[in-house]
């Protein structure tokens, strides 16, 4: 169980370092644009995200 656990924080890890790697600009920013939201949007941003990840655990498990 660990083990998955470790390899899915390694993949999330090797998605999120994309966008910078091969186009540090536009990640500039959208980083400065996330800086720009509410609180309730970005807690609306990581709850659709969570709901997003679950649903596909539960479709490709």
């Amino acid at each position: 169980m660990i083990s998955q656990l470790l390899l899915a924080l390694a993949l999330m890890l090797v998605l999120e370092g994309i966008l910078p790697f091969v186009w540090p600009a536009k990640w500039r920013e959208v980083f400065a644009q996330l800086l720009k939201l509410s609180d309730g949007q970005l807690r609306f941003i990581g709850l659709t995200s969570m709901i997003i990840g679950l649903v596909l655990l539960l479709v490709f498990k």
